[in-house]
């Protein structure tokens, strides 16, 4: 008895078929792993990840507020908007900020030091999606609460 391998034959599919259906799969709202900090880089699991790169952003930004005495002189609470970029090189910057008139008379020097406390910080690592860097955006709500 012989057989043949014709009955085996399979669809050869291209480089470029395969690519654009594999490009399909991807999310690209979403990364495998998040941007960290040197102190964040023990974290696996990517919520612990996330909340890590987001409280010490935060906490370094509080910092910015207490170095530079920031004092009001009226009651606020309010928000102001920060919109971050890590770049594929783990490099941080502020691409876009929302503060608010009533902010910005009681603190008009506040961004510039949102500025200033941005540049003294930058992630470990960048983002990483499917083992390659990649470029991020965040955004970073910050309430401001003046009694």
């Amino acid at each position: 008895m012989t057989t043949s391998c014709q009955y085996f034959e399979t669809d050869k599919i291209s480089k470029e078929a395969f690519y654009q259906e594999e490009l399909k799969t991807i999310d690209w709202k979403d990364v495998d792993q998040y941007p960290t900090f040197q102190k964040c880089e023990n974290f696996t699991e990517k919520m612990e990840q996330k909340s890590c790169f987001e409280n010490t952003l935060s906490s370094h930004l509080r910092q910015s507020f207490i170095h530079h005495n920031a004092i009001s002189i009226r009651d606020l609470n309010d928000t102001i908007t920060i919109k971050f970029t890590i770049s594929n090189t783990g490099k941080l910057s502020i691409t876009d900020m929302h503060i608010t008139k009533t902010i910005k008379a009681e603190f008009p020097q506040l961004d510039n030091w949102l500025e200033e406390s941005i540049d003294t910080l930058n992630p470990a690592a960048p983002a990483y999606k499917r083992g390659i860097p990649v470029a991020t955006q965040f955004t970073l709500p910050i309430i401001i609460i003046a009694n």
